[in-house]
């Protein structure tokens, strides 16, 4: 079969009509959120991506949804009860990703930090780091607990001495005095929810227009103009209003739209995934959030049998796309090794390694752990034309939804439209009718078990889909269907279903964000070689090129996420 250079249907689609009133540039959760929020209104929306959907710092988080406790140190009341809030919406209406979190912060003194505590509030700087005491972290929780009623469904925070705590948490510092508990919650997987949301915008009609690896270059004639980066083609997009939600590139984005701007400074957060059995039971399955000796809060998280262990937050630069370095990750073990001293860890237990860049505003001479999470939105105009540009400056994963309607009313009232659809309370794609507790999980699956779907086959891709995996399943069952030999979390038709429904367009797609494969470390050449060849016949790939695809996947996870297997792969 010979590499087939046709369009994309995705992009067929915008090149057969070029223009939209809305145009968002960036496929982030945040440009997603939009573009389902928007969509959902009936406005003729599109959405480009030079990359691929959540390939950015949307996939590069620590994975929680949580509305920051921290924050209130920074004085930022508004931002901490929106996030509590939208953590509450999205746990009733993300059941399928979102799942409630028991964090638990070790304190090791009690009237520490109270009169730095001011000053950072004031200053936003951090000074000398002094530990945050009992009584300050009692006091931060309270609050907390407060902003947490609207629509709560996690329990209050509570505090133990130092006998209960080491009964609980046996391998903590013997000194600890007290553990404060509390919940947040978590997504295991951000990517999924992105490609969720995406669909819940193109399901709304022709009108919802979507397409990765699809450049913003510049202008042309008052328009954008779009490379297609896997054909070379380029055509030119006209829209009423361009939304620029390319995050941590914002500035590049409207430099390249010819309205230069200085609003980001954005930090780099670097993480590590462990498979650490001991370390693992030393959380009993808790997130442990903390501070440093640094005055950082850090943390190390429980996910399935891995564990994810972060994060840093260093001024970025000019650097857009970081990994994660040799010293961060003597930080991660020097971290660990301050909340659970008796636990070793090497780099042998590291299993993925990744890296991004927070959206931030440019801060200054602001430390980086106290600029803003919150986000605005600035107003400027395509050059000679009085179309409108919306560039949306910083926000977080927790808020995505919220930050997504604000963005989309003021599209609506730059169209002179009203929004006739509300999000709060809208369940998001395989949300919908989620089973709501584990009795109700085994009850689903054991009614989708039978020939060619065992529990563990169904059980699997309910929580890749949510409910949607009825509409998979039903694909599977219309044809000849076999698990791949390299694991069995994966089927030669599920990969045909990928390639149809979800816009697969390389082997890292499939291993990095259509499923958790990498990010477990279960990435094998094996493994790429036969996704790319049964990904082959759907995205006209020959023999020659689906090998190009597989080496560029394990030369990509081996230099970007370390992953030794691939690494090694690499090399045979």
């Amino acid at each position: 079969m010979s590499t087939d250079h046709s369009p994309r249907p995705t992009v067929q689609a915008l090149q057969d009509r070029p223009r939209a009133r809305v145009l968002i540039i960036g496929g982030g959760i945040n440009g997603v959120g939009t573009f389902r929020d928007l969509a959902l209104q009936g406005v003729e929306v599109a959405l480009v991506e030079r990359g691929d959907f959540c390939q950015g710092a949307s996939g590069a988080s620590s994975h929680m949804i949580h509305g920051g406790i921290r924050y209130l140190e920074n004085g930022e009341f508004r931002l901490v009860h929106e996030s509590v809030v939208e953590r509450n919406r999205l746990l009733n209406i993300a059941p399928h990703y979102v799942k409630p979190l028991q964090t638990t912060i070790p304190v090791f003194s009690t009237f520490s930090g109270l009169l730095n505590a001011p000053l950072r509030f004031i200053t936003h700087r951090s000074g000398k780091p002094r530990e945050r005491g009992a009584l300050l972290i009692k006091v931060g929780l309270s609050l907390y607990d407060a902003f947490s009623r609207r629509g709560g469904t996690v329990p209050r925070h509570r505090f133990v001495g130092r006998k209960r705590s080491l009964a609980e948490l046996p391998a903590l510092r013997s000194d600890v005095k007290y553990t404060a508990t509390y919940f947040d919650a978590s997504v295991h997987d951000p990517e999924r929810l992105t490609l969720d949301a995406l669909r819940d915008g193109l399901e709304a009609g022709p009108h919802a227009r979507a397409a990765n690896y699809l450049s913003f270059v510049g202008t042309h004639d008052g328009g954008a103009r779009l490379r297609d980066e896997l054909t070379g083609e380029e055509f030119t997009f006209a829209a009423d209003v361009v939304v620029n939600l390319t995050g941590a590139w914002v500035d590049a984005t409207n430099g390249a739209l010819g309205s230069p701007s200085r609003f980001m400074g954005g930090t780099k957060g670097s993480h590590i995934v462990l498979d650490h059995p001991g370390l693992l039971a030393a959380t009993d399955g808790r997130e442990i959030f903390f501070e440093h000796s640094d005055g950082r809060i850090v943390l190390i998280y429980p996910m399935g049998d891995r564990l994810l262990v972060g994060t840093t937050d260093i001024d970025a630069g000019e650097d857009l796309e970081p990994v994660c370095t040799d010293a961060e990750i003597q930080y991660f073990f020097d971290l660990i090794q301050h909340v659970f001293p008796a636990v070793t860890v090497s780099r042998e237990d590291i299993v993925y390694r990744f890296s991004g860049v927070r959206p931030l505003p440019r801060h200054d001479d602001t430390a980086p752990g106290f600029v803003s999470r919150d986000y605005r939105i600035e107003r400027s105009f395509l050059p000679g034309t009085d179309r409108p540009v919306l560039s949306i400056v910083g926000g977080k994963w927790t808020t995505f939804r919220a930050l997504s309607e604000q963005v989309a009313d003021e599209v609506l009232g730059l169209l002179g439209r009203v929004r006739s659809v509300d999000t709060r309370n809208l369940p998001i794609g395989g949300g919908r009718a989620y089973p709501q507790d584990g009795s109700a999980v085994e009850a689903w699956v054991a009614a989708r078990t039978g020939p060619g779907v065992s529990a563990d086959r169904a059980r699997t891709l309910l929580g890749r889909y949510g409910t949607r995996a009825d509409e998979v399943l039903a694909f599977l069952a219309e044809g000849d269907d076999a698990p791949l030999r390299s694991t069995a979390e994966l089927s030669t038709r599920e990969l045909a279903w990928m390639a149809a429904h979800e816009q697969v367009a390389h082997v890292a797609d499939v291993l990095i964000r259509r499923t958790s494969l990498a990010f477990r470390g279960l990435v094998t050449a094996e493994l790429a070689y036969e996704v790319a060849s049964q990904l082959a016949p759907y995205l006209g790939w020959d023999t020659g090129k689906a090998r190009q695809e597989a080496e560029a996947a394990l030369t990509l996870l081996a230099e970007r996420h370390g992953v030794g297997a691939a690494a090694a792969g690499v090399l045979s």
